[in-house]
């Protein structure tokens, strides 16, 4: 099959969980010989590439505003995507499914995933919200098939559209521990010394409460918040400004590759405490590591975790402190690390998305 991913900032990247999956389901259908093209966001900071392990990257320019970003991109990449004759155009995120109208008005087969509800994300407002939500409900009328990642967005499509999606949730690979060494020499960190935050540092993850949080807490160990901004500036400068005023907290920007993994193999506890998830790739490597997660009591998150966490009340600083304390110095906290990696391993592969994802492909190839 010939297939189109439109949606995601870049492939290779880690952005962002849409740019993990796209990246993850493109590179394993090559793989399975079929013809995938990517449609990059071509930026003057990023170098452009043509090709990524047998995938085909476009490279669609756009602006750096984040309220026209998604939409100028998404445009001239549909537009471009039309005329190339594609089995299926495979719509990634609220917003840019906005443009899936116009493959649908040439009877071109669309998919459309859903990866969360992105409108109440705080860093949005006025036109980019209206926006989101048009990007919403055109999914719902037009897409031919909807992918949601998550069973509570899959009851909210049914009870304000009643439309039907098909459930596929997010995979992990299982990784290999790696000891510490760079954390090493450019932190100070040795191995079950902190607990970790990983992902972007934008308003509904809530870092802040976090770190309200760690700082009530008696403990020896450190707080690693490693991630950037995504068109959130000023929020990342007031978490920054926080970290500032607490000795154990350490942040370290943007991670990727051996820093990443050395991150996620080392520390003692990994922690959540999002507002609003799609679906959290991020928790799930983190299990996939074996490690302990705590985090907010979300239905995104706890259909993740089941019994195999801890979770507090979401945007509780209190409950999440009091979690805390309990995790770090009562130590009343046991998992069996082997058992939650092989929940994960039995519950989350992406072989299995890519088989489910390209199933739903071929349906639209059989109309």
């Amino acid at each position: 099959m010939k297939i189109a991913m439109i949606g995601h900032k870049r492939i290779p990247s880690r952005e962002g969980g849409v740019e993990i999956v796209v990246e993850q389901l493109s590179t394993r259908m090559v793989k399975k010989n079929h013809s995938v093209d990517a449609y990059n966001r071509s930026s003057k900071n990023v170098d452009k590439i043509k090709d990524f392990k047998g995938v085909k990257i476009i490279n669609v320019p756009t602006v750096d505003k984040k309220s026209l970003n998604a939409l100028i991109y998404s445009f001239l990449a549909t537009i471009k995507a039309v005329f190339n004759k594609y089995d299926v155009i495979h719509y990634h995120a609220l917003g840019p499914s906005v443009m899936l109208l116009i493959p649908h008005i040439f009877g071109i087969k669309t998919v459309a995933t859903v990866h969360g509800l992105d409108w109440q994300r705080s860093k949005w407002g006025g036109f980019a919200t209206k926006y989101l939500m048009l990007g919403e409900k055109i999914i719902a009328k037009y897409a031919d098939e909807v992918i949601v990642l998550s069973e509570n967005v899959q009851k909210y499509f049914k009870d304000t559209y009643n439309r039907d999606t098909t459930y596929i949730q997010n995979g992990v690979d299982i990784p290999s521990h790696v000891s510490p060494d760079i954390i090493k020499s450019k932190y100070g960190l040795n191995g079950d010394d902190y607990v970790l935050y990983l992902g972007r540092i934008v308003p509904e993850k809530g870092v802040h409460y976090l770190l309200e949080a760690f700082k009530n807490i008696d403990t020896d160990k450190k707080l690693v918040i490693a991630g950037g901004s995504s068109h959130t500036d000023e929020y990342y400068e007031k978490i920054a400004g926080m970290a500032k005023q607490d000795s154990r907290v350490v942040m370290t920007g943007f991670v990727q590759g051996q820093l990443l993994e050395e991150l996620f193999s080392n520390c003692s506890l990994y922690i959540l405490p999002s507002d609003i998830e799609g679906m959290p790739i991020s928790l799930l490597e983190a299990m996939s590591y074996g490690k302990k997660c705590l985090v907010s009591d979300i239905k995104e998150n706890v259909e993740v975790i089941k019994d195999m966490g801890v979770s507090f009340r979401k945007s509780d600083v209190g409950d999440l402190t009091s979690k805390l304390d309990e995790i770090l110095n009562a130590g009343n906290f046991d998992l069996d690390s082997e058992n939650l990696i092989e929940y994960i391993k039995k519950n989350f592969s992406w072989d299995e998305v890519v088989d489910k994802t390209l199933e739903i492909y071929v349906k639209l190839e059989e109309k």
